[in-house]
């Protein structure tokens, strides 16, 4: 078989390149250049804390109107004067684009409604803390009462529970009696709760993990 030129075989190589040196150049400039490319992104990741009106330098912008339209490039001092215009203000919401993005819009308003927003946020939010019930292989009715009636307590505010038996002495021999020691506190909190991790012997401790049961509430 003939082998071939080394010519021939650099000039594929060279040909090969200047096509993905094409291709390459042409992604790059889309994504670079294309000023709608990434134009979402650059709104859903601007700063809280936004420029707004005569402290926005850049010489123009690409401006955004109230309703959201393309209003397209121009000097920033006509971006503002439209904003005046309209009574509102003249927002920076995209300053790492080229050019900058502003927006026309109410911004004490926006700001307002962002902390209202913030506020109901908080409000939702709860803490779920873990809580211990220490039961003992020897726990007399009244006690187990009270501690099923604090269990549901806890259960009720949304928290999570630790049940856990500590063995002392010679009690290691009758670990069962620890099991159903703990089935009696399940059963005790019926609807209330559901098992995340059954009773397990951790050395000298057993242990179960619960949690409230989705849609209801622990009755005292």
């Amino acid at each position: 078989m003939r082998p071939r030129s080394p010519r021939i075989e650099g000039a594929k190589v060279n040909i090969v390149s200047r096509r993905l040196f094409s291709v390459a150049r042409n992604f790059r400039a889309f994504f670079v250049f294309n000023p709608f490319s990434q134009l979402r992104r650059y709104i859903a990741i601007a700063a809280q804390n936004h420029l707004i009106n005569e402290d926005i330098k850049a010489a123009e912008v690409r401006l955004v109107g109230a309703d959201g339209s393309q209003l397209g490039i121009m000097e920033t001092s006509k971006a503002l004067a439209i904003a005046e215009e309209s009574g509102m203000d003249l927002v920076l919401i995209a300053p790492q684009a080229t050019p900058p993005v502003c927006r026309v819009m109410d911004y004490g308003k926006y700001k307002f409604d962002q902390q209202k927003r913030e506020k109901e946020a908080n409000k939702k939010q709860k803490t779920v803390e873990l809580k211990e019930i220490r039961l003992s292989l020897n726990i007399d009715t009244h006690d187990f009462e009270t501690k099923v009636s604090q269990a549901k307590k806890f259960l009720s505010a949304g928290n999570k529970l630790k049940v856990s038996i500590r063995f002392r002495g010679r009690e290691m021999a009758h670990t069962d009696r620890g099991i159903d020691v703990m089935n009696r506190f399940q059963e005790a909190l019926g609807d209330a709760a559901t098992v995340d991790k059954p009773a397990k012997l951790e050395g000298r401790s057993m242990q179960m993990s619960m949690s409230p049961r989705t849609g209801k509430k622990a009755e005292n």
